[in-house]
């Protein structure tokens, strides 16, 4: 099983073989896609060989991407458990600007849910979980400016609403 995982909008892609080796046939690659798919209300598609099946979200688009051989019902999870983690980690605000501020939860639930093109998760609850561990662990002098401050309005934020 090789999924591949973008979102619109070019916020993220990752491939795990070399069908599309360079940069330059990868956005070729998925700016065909989308403009095949932008303006259906389906949720599969046969493109090139390959078997596609997205989602899409008030401004962006979600892919994932296996070889015709691969089982749509598997691929549709992998979708599935994607779109539901980001959504309990952004607490149902799955949009582009909450997705940007929110890169490393994404990059996170990407790795637990597939590594080296192989699916490893798709109960979002355990995703979420992990993902919610490993961010746990990241030691104060390696979190940036910007996660130690959003840490602590979380923390204020829970103290107030007790």
């Amino acid at each position: 099983i090789f999924p591949q995982i973008f979102l619109t909008l070019k916020l993220y892609a990752k491939y795990y073989d070399d069908t599309y080796p360079t940069v330059k046939e990868q956005k070729a690659f998925e700016k065909n896609i989308f403009n095949k798919t932008h303006r259906t209300d389906s949720e599969i598609a046969l493109l090139e060989g390959l078997t596609v099946v997205y989602k899409s979200n008030i401004d962006l688009f979600f892919y994932v991407i296996g070889s015709s051989h691969e089982n749509e019902l598997m691929l549709m999870a992998v979708l599935n458990c994607l779109f539901d983690s980001l959504s309990q980690m952004l607490r149902k605000n799955v949009e582009r600007r909450a997705l940007l501020e929110n890169m490393e939860g994404l990059f996170l639930a990407v790795d637990e849910i597939v590594d080296g093109g192989v699916v490893l998760e798709s109960d979002p609850q355990q995703v979420v979980h992990r993902v919610a561990l490993r961010g746990d662990d990241v030691p104060l002098t390696e979190q940036t400016v910007t996660q130690v401050l959003q840490s602590a309005k979380e923390q204020i934020k829970w103290s107030l609403l007790r």
